[in-house]
């Protein structure tokens, strides 16, 4: 799987535009169909790289098998399988730097959801925003993956406490390019964690309107914003 998607780098991480890429591995199609619809802004089919993983990992463990559940956790986005009447229940880390469980999500079979992933600034890959986590929960978890990291990429705002460096001086091979990406956070005002959740929280709803999420939570310093199935998440 990883050569597969090592063979295809170079078109997955170009930004996607007017023409739609067709990668030949199966997880690469995964990670282009789930950053497709969201186009209209900066991404590339990298931001769907982990939920696309776990979501052909799951199809394998299911196939030809009888589960009444199962899931594919790849470091925080996570594919769920679900048979009828089954539910599985999630614990929210909203901070990777104070891990506690904040918040829980319950999927049962019933509900769109078969995806749920996380994204932020202190996580393993590079955001354009400032927010601790944006946890999607989505149809899939590639979608959902890159759902975060787009919504997480909207809580931001221009202040002298966030430093900012380009992510290419990072990773020579960021698919991010010489965008700059946010290396560390000072102390913020309230009224400056409102306006970046406020934008975050707008991206969020947009999705949620459009289909292509059914729940966010967005956090930064300790403050949230919920968007979508009040019952879908629900703090811990």
């Amino acid at each position: 799987m990883l050569q597969r998607l090592v063979d295809e780098l170079a078109l997955l991480r170009s930004p996607l535009g007017g023409v739609r890429p067709e990668p030949a591995g199966p997880v690469a199609r995964r990670m282009v169909a789930a950053c497709w619809p969201l186009r209209a802004v900066f991404v590339t089919p990298m931001a769907a790289v982990a939920g696309a993983v776990a979501d052909e990992m799951l199809a394998a463990l299911v196939a030809g098998r009888t589960l009444e559940t199962a899931y594919v956790n790849n470091g925080g986005d996570i594919a769920v399988h679900l048979a009828p009447g089954a539910a599985l229940a999630l614990g929210v880390v909203a901070r990777l730097d104070a891990p506690a469980i904040d918040a829980t999500a319950r999927l049962a079979c019933a509900m769109p959801v078969r995806g749920i992933a996380t994204s932020g600034w202190r996580g393993r890959s590079r955001s354009f925003g400032i927010a601790d986590s944006v946890t999607v929960l989505a149809a899939d978890a590639a979608s959902a993956d890159v759902a975060a990291t787009l919504i997480a990429n909207e809580v931001t705002l221009d202040d002298p406490a966030i430093e900012r460096r380009a992510a290419s001086d990072l990773d020579e091979n960021s698919d991010l390019g010489g965008r700059p990406v946010t290396v560390a956070v000072g102390i913020l005002s309230k009224a400056a964690v409102d306006r970046a959740l406020d934008r975050g929280a707008r991206r969020a709803r947009a999705m949620h309107r459009a289909g292509q999420i059914a729940a966010a939570m967005l956090v930064l310093r300790d403050q949230r914003r919920t968007i979508g199935d009040a019952g879908a998440l629900a703090p811990g």
